[in-house]
């Protein structure tokens, strides 16, 4: 077997005495009958991307295991005493179903403990949101949550939340990063100590959950409560531990759950894969609406960060909403509210992405609020909430299917977003509307945004390989027509530089840098290309709009936008 040297390297380190001899003898099996799996676990340290570390677990520098997290634990610690320094350290810890997670989250707390630091350490799987919750309400200067959201079942994953309650952004990252990678393996420190490990379950639950009820209730009647009918799934996830309560306690009584999926399992045994912003994914919640004639469908992934929704149709038939849709009707409702209320005065804002629909940017400015775009990922949203402490934050969202109601969580939650799409839904209802009736009402308001997504799965180092090529040739060949339309305008956030075709001018523009392209076409259309930071994929987010006169010309605006949308794809040969 010709292994290169980089790789033999990492291999002939992991099979030294300072890896445990289990370890050990799975490096030995690999090279004796998976060399391929060998090289893929090897051949380069896994990294933290948009959603922190997620891998596949194995042995291996380039996989989930307890040498890993614990040498970022270690180099956390030794980051926190260095920042924080002569102040007792604190750090709260959550895990979700997938398997390992609560093994892998005791490693953790081991490491942390053992390097001086108090650890408040979940007794049993909680949501994601809950940790961002904990780490504020229990005065920690950081969080970690063990969860790979909704990757395959052979994955885990590593989130790092800050004192402000969302994940770390640069230079903070950064910082961190080059102290784990400045560590050797032999400087992990396993040996717990027992007196700083503190569980913590029943208190924060309820705070929780008190929370959430605040912040994404409005006035509904407990009439109009009664009167709808929701089904939730969890998914075999965590969300199962607080959103039953949450609706529970805000007064919805008519709440169906999917049987066959709320018990937590990391073998997600009744789905292909637990990402609500697969169709497939809710299929039985479908049928359980159907079958209880319910008005609304909710699901949620593992970690209970993201959920999708079903509504019905003009004629009564369920569909599903995008991510897009999901934060626009929200974003649309926070903001009617806050304007009945009169707290709107100049002084708020609300946040989206560079890749979510730029109707969010039509629907703040109709309320004279302003909307702050930032690069994928939410930590970018929790990071304006911290850089304008002058304003207040309502309410933002991303594309795939994530969003935050307030402050009191700086990470996507799928808790309070589930309570307060019910508030949409039942107040529509008892208004003799409905939630699909309001998006198309939005639609006319505020021109009809449509978008696709398009997601192209390039696995292990040839993957990697072929995703920076597309990149590259993005790049250096900037397109200069797509489908007939020509483009006027190209966003590098690499280089931090906006080019305009028409006039040749450069702009440099004021955001932190990652690896997005965008192309805007002379018809409004928008199309972004981005590699993931979390999974094997490169993204192409396409954006296309139109003028809807009224509710009446949906249908065939609705065709308009599709066959466009087709042909930029074929136009990019996408397929």
């Amino acid at each position: 077997m010709n292994i290169a040297p980089n790789i033999l390297n990492a291999v002939n380190e992991w099979l030294t005495p300072t890896f445990d001899t289990e370890t050990q003898a799975a490096v030995k099996e690999l090279m004796t009958t998976a060399p391929k799996e060998l090289e893929e676990s090897f051949y380069k340290n896994l990294e933290f991307g948009t959603g922190g570390m997620r891998g596949v677990m194995g042995v291996g520098n380039n996989r989930i295991n307890k040498y890993t997290l614990g040498k970022n634990t270690q180099g956390l610690s030794d980051y926190m005493h260095q920042v924080f320094p002569n102040q007792p350290l604190k750090v709260a810890i959550a895990y979700d179903c997938r398997h390992n997670s609560n093994t892998l989250a005791k490693v953790v707390a081991d490491v942390f403990s053992a390097n001086g630091i108090q650890v408040y350490l979940f007794s049993d799987l909680r949501p994601t949101p809950e940790l961002s919750f904990a780490l504020k309400y229990l005065g920690c200067q950081c969080g970690i949550v063990l969860t790979a959201s909704h990757n395959p079942p052979e994955y885990n994953g590593y989130k790092v939340y800050w004192e402000d309650g969302g994940q770390i952004v640069p230079p903070q990252d950064g910082e961190i990063i080059t102290t784990i990678e400045n560590l050797s393996y032999d400087k992990i420190k396993f040996q717990a100590n027992e007196k700083l490990i503190q569980y913590i379950d029943t208190e924060i639950d309820k705070a929780f959950v008190k929370s959430s009820i605040e912040n994404a209730s409005f006035n509904t009647s407990a009439e109009a409560k009664d009167n709808l009918h929701i089904v939730f799934t969890s998914l075999h996830g965590t969300s199962i531990k607080s959103i039953p309560d949450t609706l529970s306690q805000a007064g919805y009584n008519n709440v169906h759950i999917v049987p066959e999926q709320a018990v937590p399992d990391g073998n997600f045994p009744t789905v292909k894969s637990p990402n609500p912003e697969e169709p497939e994914a809710l299929t039985m919640a479908l049928a359980l609406a159907e079958k209880t004639n319910s008005d609304i469908v909710v699901g949620t992934d593992p970690d209970c960060d993201r959920l999708g929704v079903a509504v019905r149709n003009n004629e009564g038939k369920m569909i599903l909403l995008n991510g897009n849709q999901t934060m626009v009707l929200m974003t649309s409702f926070l903001l009617k509210q806050w304007k009945k209320a009169g707290k709107i005065n100049g002084k708020q804002f609300v946040g989206s992405t560079i890749v979510s629909t730029p109707m969010m940017m039509e629907l703040a400015t109709s309320y004279g609020v302003e909307c702050k775009v930032g690069l994928t990922g939410f930590k970018w949203i929790a990071k304006m909430i911290k850089d304008f402490p002058e304003l207040q934050f309502i309410g933002g969202g991303e594309e795939s299917f994530g969003f935050m109601v307030g402050d009191a969580v700086r990470d996507k939650d799928a808790v309070a977003a589930t309570l307060l799409i019910c508030e949409v839904a039942a107040q529509a209802k008892a208004a003799g509307s409905s939630v699909y009736k309001e998006l198309l009402q939005l639609y006319v308001e505020n021109g009809f945004y449509k978008e696709f997504l398009v997601s192209l799965t390039k696995k292990g180092m040839e993957g990697l390989e072929e995703i920076n090529q597309m990149m590259i040739n993005l790049r250096e060949n900037p397109l200069k027509e797509i489908s007939g339309q020509r483009v006027i305008m190209v966003e590098d956030y690499q280089s931090s530089i906006a080019l305009n075709l028409l006039s040749g001018e450069e702009t440099v523009m004021d955001i932190p840098k990652s690896n997005v392209l965008i192309y805007y076409t002379e018809d409004g259309s928008k199309i972004c290309a981005r590699p993931s930071g979390t999974e094997p994929k490169i993204k192409f987010y396409i954006s296309v709009n139109a003028e809807l006169e009224s509710v009446n010309d949906f249908d065939a605006a609705e065709s308009f936008l599709d066959e466009k949308i087709q042909n930029i794809i074929a136009g990019m040969q996408l397929k």
